[in-house]
């Protein structure tokens, strides 16, 4: 059950109300505040964010953000954490579906249609439904379209890319219920290989821990639904059971795909998934996850990470960070973050890196001690150096390299993932021999724990 609803924007330590609804009276009328300052000063306690769930004078405060915005509940009642964090992204791709993208502003010109949406969602505090197509019977209020030019600028991970063909990432802030200039509407599906990777290296560089959580997201902008057929890898195994599942060595060598365990959505007919690995379904209104999968085979990682550490006297010591990208020189990943805990007695750092090279920044966190190194764009093949001088307030009486680390990593990879699973082909049942709509896939691998 749910008291209370609201949208909260963030940049950086600003943070503005944007909606809020479903109120039971059962939460005080500041709640929306409280949770504004617990979140802002969360990182005053040592922490780097706020938890996702967390307690408040009895009052009990979930969220999650999506792309700059914070979707909060609140009730007091014990309800399921999961329950309600799920709840809250679905709430956020309902919206994204009928608004087409998700920012402050696209909030803010179409709240009528949000606060129409939200009751239909949820219902004095209990949840309805979170179908876009459903919804669609009850919905009357047409979005209202943000100008692409004001939309945030996408990097290289927001390309769509069908051989030779690219196509801008914008091509899916459209709404789903919204027609083209004309009243036409474009004929075309998006399908994603979005995979999250975890993997947990020891101090000489070998690998402890390595898992992959994938999903297959659709967005159809199909009118009539025609039913789509989706291949996969024909080698694709899941499930332990079998000698081929259980040799890394010769999977990985013969390239065949081995899944833990997956999951379907409702709409996909599995009649033929065992024979040829083909998936059938009639896609929803919206995006909306195909299949959820899980790898806990041992795969290569995407980067190698070499860290050392050396005394440079009674009150200095030296890093040396060394990262390398094994993936092909035709691969660029982005956004690539590497951050460092360093002793808490760290007074100053210097940074060094290598000669002529661009859009890479260097940081020291001073108020919780961290190295923070940001490089743009990481080419495949290619190895990075930084090099960070520390000075502490007291002299070194322990082992150092016990106080330093461990090197956590951030990135994102398009067109790239380590699983090797691949969409074959993508068939859409024709309604005439004229109809061919346009079909885009993309391949995006990012960092889940990469330590």
């Amino acid at each position: 059950m749910i008291s209370q609803f609201f949208v909260l924007s963030q940049r950086g330590d600003n943070i503005r109300l944007v909606i809020v609804t479903t109120d039971r009276g059962e939460v005080a009328k500041g709640s929306a505040e409280i949770f504004f300052r617990k979140v802002k000063f969360w990182k005053e306690d040592g922490q780097e964010e706020a938890p996702p769930v967390f307690n408040v004078d009895g009052v009990n405060y979930f969220h999650v953000k999506v792309v700059g915005l914070l979707f909060v509940a609140t009730t007091r009642v014990n309800v399921s954490p999961s329950l309600v964090l799920e709840l809250l992204q679905r709430i956020a791709r309902v919206i994204k579906d009928y608004l087409g993208v998700l920012s402050e502003d696209s909030l803010r010109k179409n709240f009528v249609l949000v606060y129409e949406l939200l009751d239909e969602v949820i219902d004095f505090g209990y949840m309805q439904t979170t179908s876009t197509e459903v919804l669609k019977s009850y919905i009357f209020n047409e979005p209202i379209v943000v100008d692409a030019a004001r939309l945030q600028p996408l990097g290289p991970a927001a390309i769509f890319m069908q051989g030779t063909k690219r196509m801008p990432g914008t091509a899916i802030t459209k709404s789903v219920v919204a027609n083209e200039p004309g009243g036409r509407k474009r004929e075309e599906i998006f399908v994603d290989i979005i995979e999250k990777i975890s993997v947990t290296f020891s101090s000489s560089g070998y690998i402890l821990t390595s898992e992959i959580d994938g999903t297959i997201q659709m967005k159809s902008y199909l009118t009539g639904n025609p039913e789509i057929r989706l291949a996969l890898n024909e080698d694709l195994s899941i499930g332990r059971g079998g000698e081929l599942a259980n040799d890394y060595r010769s999977s990985y060598g013969s390239g065949a795909v081995i899944l833990y365990d997956c999951n379907f959505h409702e709409s996909v007919h599995l009649d033929s998934f065992d024979m040829d690995r083909t998936l059938a379904l009639v896609p929803p209104d919206g995006e909306f996850p195909v299949m959820n999968y899980r790898m806990t085979q041992e795969f290569k990682p995407p980067f190698h990470i070499n860290c050392l550490i050396e005394e440079a006297g009674h009150i200095k010591a030296e890093v040396i960070l060394k990262v390398r990208a094994e993936f092909p020189s035709n691969i660029t990943a982005n956004t690539v973050v590497l951050e460092m805990p360093l002793p808490k007695y760290t007074t100053r750092a210097s940074f060094e890196l290598e000669p002529g090279v661009t859009g890479q920044r260097t940081d020291f966190k001073g108020a919780n001690k961290k190295l923070e190194w940001d490089l743009e764009k990481f080419v495949g093949g290619v190895e990075h150096t930084l090099r960070a001088k520390l000075t502490f307030s007291q002299e070194l009486h322990a082992n150092i390299t016990k106080e330093a680390g461990p090197v956590s990593m951030t990135f994102a990879i398009p067109m790239y993932n380590v699983s090797r699973l691949q969409v074959k082909y993508l068939q859409i049942a024709k309604k005439s021999s004229s109809y061919n709509p346009y079909r885009w896939v993309r391949y995006v691998t990012q960092a889940n724990s990469y330590n």
